[in-house]
């Protein structure tokens, strides 16, 4: 069977570049090969079901900041499709996105089935064939087409994209055709701690500072203890910029928390000397101080070898040392790691120098493209993953379209 255009992957990405294509060619002869029994399946689960489209960021140079592999690379396709073109895009077709508190977008209705009826009612009008089950085997170019070979048959077309995120085995087939590939490492996890002072604290979250001790990976932002250490936007941008060297450590290091990020040690200790004569009568353990959160503050006080009916008045320098420390530079011990929630990110894929990111066309064959995760392209959470892939397949398909 002969296509115009094989899409491999029936992703997110896949799904946009296959759509976009037959509306840019109308007539084209365009299939999707699945290699599951199910398509969109990372769309259905994504944003706990209910599909965080992309980020109400609107500054390319803005948006990029937020890539630990691919800044560089995406600054330009972002110029030509990104977060305003992705609303216009779902708005055109009956599908509105609500913006919330932390700038992620989800449509409206907040369930992800939304946007998956969309894709396949789009690829249904579009008459965009969809082969399920269908895992490729062999890719090679052959008599001027592109010929593909799954379990079940012998496929050919003028345009391959490939849109199979970390598919190890479709790696290796590009490893074939001579595609350098950097091996896949987790991003977006969760740091596992056993410490007494966040045992018993989990659902609290609070402003913090952390950083990996001995590197130069630290970031800011809400921290959140959980049952199983700390997670948070601060700790999973922290494992999405350092996912290769909390691999190699085989994440087994130690983070320094600041939970008063902005201060040291020394200006609180001063201030706390001021504490010490203003509340002198008051307990230390009963009232928390800085704006921490009661829990939070007695754990860390207790930590300070505090007596637990101690006044500010009776509290030594010794012990505002202590304090002082425990509240800027606590240091825990991360023992492994947890995936964040459902939403499995790898940092690794196709080596970026191999790609030419105006068309998304690899460097090294014409006429085979790549969008998505497949590329060694990554984000921290909050829809900047599928905007990467809305804008890889609109750019493909773009010039999958136009190139004769």
């Amino acid at each position: 069977m002969q296509y115009d255009i094989l899409i491999i992957g029936g992703g997110a990405a896949g799904f946009f570049a296959a759509i976009n294509a037959a509306e840019m060619n109308p007539g084209s002869k365009i299939a999707i090969l699945e290699r599951g029994k199910e398509v969109l399946s990372k769309v259905r689960i994504s944003g706990g079901g209910r599909c965080n489209v992309t980020h109400a960021e609107f500054l390319p140079k803005e948006l990029v900041k937020n890539y630990p592999r691919g800044e560089k690379e995406l600054r330009g396709p972002f110029h030509q499709f990104m977060t305003g073109d992705t609303i216009a895009w779902f708005e055109e077709r009956g599908i509105k996105l609500k913006i919330e508190e932390d700038g992620r977008m989800f449509p409206v209705s907040d369930t992800s089935e939304t946007i998956i009826n969309c894709f396949l009612s789009e690829a249904g009008r579009l008459k965009i064939q969809v082969h399920k089950s269908e895992a490729v085997k062999a890719i090679m170019w052959k008599d001027s087409l592109w010929e593909v070979g799954t379990q079940k048959s012998t496929l050919s077309a003028s345009k391959v994209l490939i849109a199979t995120g970390s598919n190890p085995k479709i790696w290796k087939l590009l490893e074939k055709l001579g595609h350098s590939i950097s091996p896949a490492v987790p991003s977006l996890f969760t740091f596992n701690i056993k410490d007494k002072r966040i045992a018993d604290l989990p659902g609290i979250s609070t402003h913090a500072e952390v950083k990996v001790q001995g590197g130069k990976l630290q970031d800011e932002g809400p921290v959140l203890i959980t049952h199983w250490g700390l997670s948070g936007p601060a700790i999973l941008r922290l494992s999405a910029w350092g996912a290769r060297e909390l691999h190699d450590l085989d994440y087994n290091f130690k983070v320094e928390v600041n939970w008063l990020p902005g201060f040291s040690s020394e200006e609180i200790l001063e201030k706390m000397k001021a504490i010490k004569f203003e509340l002198a009568k008051q307990q230390v353990l009963k009232n928390a101080q800085f704006e921490l959160p009661k829990r939070l503050w007695q754990n860390l006080v207790i930590a300070a070898n505090i007596e637990p009916a101690a006044t500010w008045a009776d509290l030594n320098k010794e012990e505002l040392v202590g304090l002082s420390q425990q509240l800027t530079t606590a240091v825990f011990e991360v023992n492994g790691k947890s995936t964040f929630k459902e939403e499995f990110v790898t940092a690794g894929g196709i080596d970026l120098k191999e790609v030419n990111f105006k068309t998304f066309e690899s460097k090294l064959h014409n006429n085979l493209f790549f969008a998505g995760e497949v590329l060694n392209i990554d984000a921290v959470t909050g829809g900047f993953n599928f905007q990467n892939a809305w804008t890889g397949g609109f750019l493909a398909a773009k010039a999958m379209t136009s190139k004769t």
